[in-house]
């Protein structure tokens, strides 16, 4: 698995860590700036391709209107 230094990540991953999950998805909502992002964390490699390209997904079905968050 190729290594990620970001903060967010950071956190998917101490919490997939901690209570032992294969993949973690976070998403974020800024209300003040009006803007969101999704964080993921795979365990192997593998799972780490596969978190991402979910959360891919989500971000779109989050854009499309597919998925409302409010």
């Amino acid at each position: 698995m190729a290594w990620n230094p970001s903060p967010e990540v950071a956190i998917a991953r101490d919490f997939g860590t901690k209570f032992n999950y294969d993949k973690v998805y976070i998403i974020g909502l800024n209300e003040r700036k009006a803007g969101f992002g999704v964080i993921s964390y795979g365990k192997t490699k593998e799972k780490c391709k596969e978190a991402s390209k979910a959360a891919d997904r989500i971000y779109e079905q989050i854009i499309n209107g597919t998925i409302i968050i409010e």
